[in-house]
């Protein structure tokens, strides 16, 4: 079982997604996604000042396996990236919910973050996708 902290949400297809006291929704990939995609070589991401919109594709994560496009769980305006992830992609691998953060963007609907699979669900789904 893959580690899910309870301060997130979750899209179904395995992004996370944070809300901090100032408003801002930082993203990422889940620990499980990270470990189906296996050791990642690069990370393009967007930049800051782009807008995204929620179940759009936003940045992309390569592997050793594939690449798979990074879908951003809210509407709104990136207002950081994860420059260091450039040189270091594996991060994510190594702390997908932590150093591994790959954007944070100002949402434009935070209600957005309602329509998110808490932990809980987030857990049923990815154990029905191990079934």
């Amino acid at each position: 079982m893959s580690e899910i902290p309870g301060d997130l949400k979750f899209l179904k297809s395995h992004e996370w997604a944070r809300l901090d006291d100032e408003g801002l929704v930082t993203i990422g990939i889940s620990d499980h996604a990270q470990g189906l995609l296996g050791d990642l070589v690069y990370v393009e991401l967007p930049r800051v000042g782009d807008t995204v919109d929620a179940g759009n594709g936003c940045a992309v994560v390569e592997s050793v396996k594939a690449a798979s496009d990074v879908y951003s769980p809210v509407s709104g305006e990136v207002v950081a990236v994860n420059a260091a992830l450039s040189d270091k992609p594996e991060t994510i691998n190594e702390d997908a919910y932590g150093e591994g953060w790959i954007l944070v963007v100002r949402p434009s609907d935070p209600a957005e973050l309602e329509d998110l699979l808490d932990p809980d669900a987030y857990a049923d789904l990815i154990e029905g996708e191990d079934d």
